[in-house]
This record gives C-alpha cells, sequence and structure tokens, in this order.
C-alpha cells in the first residue's frame, strides 16, 4: 500500500515580500479562490493568514476571515480549514525604551488571538510553540500565553497544529502535551529555512522528527528554493507536506507559480517517491480531528 500524504497549501502567509509575486492572493476572494485551486491540485488542507485589502500587508482582522472562510464554505468544498494564530505575537523594541514596544510591535492577550477561532470554529487552529528571532523582530509566543490558548483552543474542538521551528520548541510543546492542554495523538508541524531558526536539510529535519512523541502526526515544509527538497524529505521520512505561496514563490528558478502549481508540483514528487496525497476525508480520519461542529463552548 503507498505512504499516505496529507498535503497542506498555506495560500499567502504574513511575509513583505507579496509584491513580487504578480498574482498574490490579497483580498478575501482571491485568498479563498486560491484554497478552492488547491484543493483541486491535491491539498487536503489549507492554511489561511489574511492581509489588508487596501496595503496587502498582514493584518489581524476577524471579519476577513470570516469572509473567506465562509466563501470556501459556501463553494461547497470540502478542503480542512487550518486558520492561523500567529497574529499578535510580533515584538519590536522601542528605539526610546526597549521595554516597550515600538513601530511593527503586534503583541496581543493570549485570549484576543483567538478571536476568529471563537467564532469560525475551523478544523485545525495552529499554536506557535516558539519564541525566537523572527527576522528584525522578535516572534514572542511564552509559556503561559501558549497554556491560555492551548486550553481554549482544546475546549473549542479545533485540533492543534503544532509548529515548531526548533529542538526546544519541541521541548516545550511535549511538557504542554503532558499537563494536558493539548490532546493525543499531537499534530506537529517542522518550520524549516525561516531566518535565524532550524536550517531546511534532511538532517535537521530528521533530528527533530526523533523527538517528537512516538504517536505524533506531522508535516514539515521549507522555505524558498528549499521547498520541494523538503517535501521531498518529509515523505522519505514518513510525514506529511506543505507547500505554498506564503513559504516560497517560485515554481521553479525564475518561474512564478500559483498555490495550485506548488500543490501539483508536491503531488508528483510525492508519486514519483511511492507516496499517495489523501482527500480531505481521509486526511480527518489520518489526523483525528474532531467532527466538525461537534463542541460548544465552555465559559
Amino acid at each position: 500500500m503507498a505512504q499516505e500524504v496529507v498535503v497542506t497549501c498555506a495560500v499567502t502567509g504574513a511575509h513583505s515580500n507579496f509584491g513580487k509575486h504578480p498574482n498574490f492572493p490579497i483580498t478575501p476572494k482571491q485568498i479563498a479562490d486560491a484554497c478552492i485551486e488547491a484543493r483541486k491540485a491535491g491539498a487536503a488542507v489549507t492554511h489561511i493568514h489574511v492581509r489588508d485589502p487596501k496595503t496587502g500587508m498582514r493584518i489581524y482582522d476577524p471579519a476577513l476571515f470570516r469572509e473567506v472562510v465562509s466563501r470556501i464554505r459556501d463553494s461547497g468544498s470540502d478542503v480542512i480549514i487550518n486558520l492561523t494564530t500567529g497574529e499578535g505575537g510580533r515584538y519590536v523594541p522601542s528605539e526610546e525604551n526597549p521595554k516597550v514596544g515600538g513601530p511593527g510591535t503586534t503583541i496581543m492577550k493570549p485570549l484576543d488571538r483567538l478571536q476568529h477561532i471563537e467564532e469560525l470554529r475551523p478544523d485545525i487552529a495552529t499554536l506557535d510553540v516558539a519564541t525566537m528571532n523572527f527576522g528584525e523582530s522578535v516572534f514572542m509566543n511564552t509559556p503561559e500565553h501558549l497554556r491560555i490558548m492551548a486550553k481554549r483552543i482544546k475546549e473549542l474542538g479545533v485540533k492543534p497544529e503544532i509548529e515548531c521551528f526548533e529542538l526546544g520548541h519541541i521541548l516545550l510543546a511535549k511538557e504542554l502535551i503532558a499537563k494536558g492542554f493539548i490532546e493525543d495523538p499531537p499534530l506537529f508541524q517542522l518550520c524549516l529555512g525561516i531566518q535565524w531558526s532550524a536550517p531546511a536539510t534532511p538532517e535537521v529535519m530528521q533530528t527533530m522528527r526523533n523527538q517528537l512523541p512516538a504517536n505524533a502526526n506531522w508535516a514539515a515544509f521549507g522555505i524558498s528554493r528549499s521547498e520541494f527538497n523538503m517535501v521531498a524529505a518529509a515523505v522519505n521520512l514518513g510525514g506529511h507536506v506543505r507547500v505554498g505561496l506564503e513559504d516560497n514563490l517560485y515554481l521553479e528558478k525564475g518561474v512564478f507559480g500559483s498555490n495550485a502549481q506548488l500543490v501539483e508540483k508536491a503531488v508528483r514528487i510525492i508519486r514519483e517517491l511511492g507516496g499517495e496525497p489523501v482527500e480531505p476525508k481521509r486526511a480527518a480520519e489520518i489526523l483525528e480531528l474532531p467532527p466538525r461542529g461537534q463542541s460548544a463552548p465552555k465559559s
């Protein structure tokens, strides 16, 4: 039997180099359409950020998430919806007083970062178990904030995707699991190649994979020119994969790709290595996602 592989497409992300791409999805309609097209190309999961429709820059706006998710659901697409909770975690120290956030700081209270999860109940919500240098800012997710977010995500019946950028992040995630903030089996995403974090190499991926709980489901991705090398590495190591314009703008050197084209290329690689991308229904079984609409919020 062929190895079953869940393909996630991260369609837009929060980076600022979107202006390089001639057809980058920015508006809610463009983002939703990209998710639907990625599903048709072979993705079972779509990972979603939103952007300011006027400027294209990253933004946290529950109304924009609502429009994207509504468009996908109204289309009849069965794609699994994975919403970021990463917005609200950036810190840039001010020049006058480093104790105070300067321009670019987005720090929010942990539950405020979950407003769109509360309302929309996606299948998956990311949980970035990471405090780290991120470009010129700090991506700040303190253990207490993570406990608060993980507890509420669990109460909402949403599966957390634990995003880890370093080995130490896996140790913190294992502590959250051991203390009952995250249910078994956990779902990990190994994020490789981001500046000042774990590099995108097969050796690093294997080392991180070896530190995961034995019952964990896991995927991995590499950014930029490492994207498709990391697809192959993840499949060879028994994991799932992620591609998309959040991570890489190019189909090949000098050729811009769409989200659907990036998924199609990943699917070809998976099949060349003897794997088979799965449909959303099977992906939900593999990842042990809670049934849609199962839970009610706790006060």
